[in-house]
């Protein structure tokens, strides 16, 4: 089991535009399933409704995960605020 430990540190993770990424996503996925929506006839008759009700469900994650997101950004920018000394206030006498 030794041969398996990692031997330096993970990497820091990226940060980047997650909320834009997340919202482009689920749009392109909402997309795909308006794109095939019209041809759900043929994806009836080859056994491949499956594809169509792929789209909905990764658009519907999607949201879901947009609300994520939002919410984590929102959580970090709150953290950092907290962590960044308070300006001194001048002292009225």
């Amino acid at each position: 089991m030794a041969k398996w430990t990692p031997t330096h540190e993970a990497p820091e993770p990226l940060e980047g535009p997650v909320v834009a990424t997340i919202t482009g996503g689920t749009i392109l996925w909402f997309v795909l399933f308006l794109v095939q929506l019209p041809f759900y006839g043929w994806f009836d008759d080859h056994g491949h409704t499956w594809w169509v009700w792929t789209c909905l469900a990764g658009a519907g994650l999607g949201l879901i995960g947009i609300w994520y997101v939002r919410g984590r950004d929102a959580a970090i920018k709150r953290g950092a605020a907290e962590n960044q000394p308070q300006e001194s206030q001048p002292q009225e006498k």
